[in-house]
C-alpha cells in the first residue's frame, strides 16, 4: 500500500508499505483524508525530534475496516475521525477526565509498518498518511456519514488543538476579549473557538495580510499585520491570548499583551531548546502563562461535539481546506504548507 515516509533525511512516497492486522483493543482504518500539519513538517526538519523511519501523518479519517477482540464501540463499516491520543484509560489522569496527560500515551511510538523486513515507527500513535493504519480503539471516534472525509480529518488535530485551546484550557468566557497570534490551520480554529464561546473582542494577528478575509470569516472581530497595533484596540491589553506560531519572540510579545489576570496560551512549537523570557514583576497581577497539549481534549467526547456544531452550521471545516491533493502530490502540498499558501491543505487516497 501507498504511505509517506520519513527516512531522517527524506520524505518519500512509497508503494511497498504494509501494516500489521488489529490485536486486541485495536482498530484497522482506511484512511480516506488525511490533513497536512505543521507537526508534520517540524519532523522532517527537525523540530520535533522522532525516531526514524516513520510513517508521518496525524490528522485523518477514513473508514473501519477490521476491529480486534474487545472493541464494540466501532464496527467495520463505520465511519471515523481519529485522535492522536492512546491513552490508557485506567491511569489517574484519564480518571480525572485528562486523557491528554496519559503517561501511556506520550512518548511511546509503536511500530505497526514495515516495509520489507524492515519495521517502521507510527507518528503520533496514528501515522494518516497511509492507505491503512492500526490505532488504539479509544482513537477511532464514530462520525456521521455526511460529513465529507476531507473536512472531518481536521477535526482530529487542528480543531481539537485550536478550539480545545479556548474552550478546555483557557476557559474563555463571554465578553472576554482574545488575541490570536498567527493564523494558520491552528490560530483559525483558536478564532472559531474564540466566536463560540462568545467573546465580545477577537482580534488575529498575522504578517500577512491576505489573510484577513478568512480570519474575519472564522470569527475576528479585527486583523492586525503587528501585535504592536494591539493596544490601540486593547489599552489594558487581552484576557486570553494565543501564540500559534511557534517562536520565543513571539511568546514574549503574548505575555507583554495580558490585562490583568490574563492568560497567555502557548500553542506554537518551537525548536525542543529553545528559552523564553519575560519580565517576572509584570506577572504579579494574577497573570499565567499556560502550555496546552492537544487542546486539553477527550476526543470521544469532543469530536462527536465538533462534528454536531459543524452539522448544525456553527463550526467552519469546508473552509478550512484550502486545497485537497492525491497523496502522490505530497511534495507539491508540503511546499504549499510551508510557503503559508494554504491554511490546510488534505491529502486523499
Amino acid at each position: 500500500m501507498r504511505g509517506v515516509v520519513f527516512d531522517g533525511k527524506q520524505v518519500q512516497v512509497v508503494d511497498d508499505l504494509a501494516v500489521r492486522e488489529p490485536g486486541p483493543g485495536e482498530v484497522l482504518v482506511a484512511i480516506s483524508a488525511a490533513g497536512l500539519c505543521h507537526s508534520d513538517l517540524s519532523v522532517v526538519d527537525g523540530t520535533i525530534p522522532f525516531p526514524v523511519p516513520v510513517v508521518l501523518g496525524h490528522e485523518g479519517a477514513g473508514v473501519v475496516q477490521a476491529v480486534g477482540a474487545g472493541v464494540s464501540h466501532v464496527v467495520p463499516g463505520d465511519h471515523v475521525a481519529l485522535s492522536t491520543l492512546a491513552n490508557c484509560g485506567t491511569c489517574p489522569e484519564c480518571d480525572r477526565g485528562r486523557p491528554t496527560m496519559c503517561r501511556q500515551a506520550i512518548g511511546r511510538p509503536g511500530r505497526p509498518f514495515s516495509r520489507g523486513d524492515r519495521p517502521l515507527h507510527q507518528f503520533a500513535c496514528n501515522s494518516a498518511f497511509a492507505e491503512r493504519t492500526v490505532v488504539k480503539a479509544v482513537q477511532a471516534v464514530r462520525i456521521p456519514k455526511d460529513i465529507p472525509f476531507s473536512s472531518a480529518a481536521l477535526i482530529g488535530c487542528g480543531v481539537l488543538t485550536g478550539v480545545g485551546a479556548v474552550l478546555n484550557r483557557a476557559r474563555v468566557d463571554r465578553g472576554d476579549t482574545v488575541v490570536v497570534i498567527g493564523t494558520g490551520g491552528i490560530g483559525l480554529n483558536v478564532l472559531q473557538g474564540a466566536r463560540l464561546a462568545g467573546a465580545l473582542r477577537i482580534v488575529a494577528v498575522d504578517a500577512n495580510p491576505a489573510k484577513e478575509a478568512v480570519a474575519r470569516q472564522f470569527g475576528a472581530t479585527d486583523f492586525l499585520t503587528s501585535a504592536k497595533g494591539v493596544r490601540d484596540l486593547l489599552p489594558t491589553g487581552a484576557d486570553h491570548v494565543f501564540e500559534c506560531v511557534g517562536r520565543v519572540e513571539l511568546i514574549r510579545q503574548a505575555v507583554d499583551l495580558l490585562d490583568r489576570h490574563g492568560q497567555a496560551v502557548l500553542l506554537g512549537v518551537p525548536r525542543a531548546s529553545a528559552e523564553a523570557s519575560f519580565v517576572v514583576s509584570s506577572m504579579f497581577l494574577d497573570k499565567a502563562i499556560l502550555g496546552c497539549r492537544y487542546g486539553s481534549s477527550r476526543p470521544q467526547r469532543d469530536i462527536p461535539l465538533y462534528a454536531e456544531l459543524y452539522r448544525q452550521g456553527r463550526l467552519l471545516l469546508d473552509e478550512l481546506v484550502t486545497e485537497t491533493y492525491p497523496v502522490e502530490d505530497f511534495e507539491k502540498a508540503r511546499a504549499d504548507a510551508e510557503a503559508g499558501r494554504v491554511a490546510r491543505g488534505v491529502l486523499t487516497f
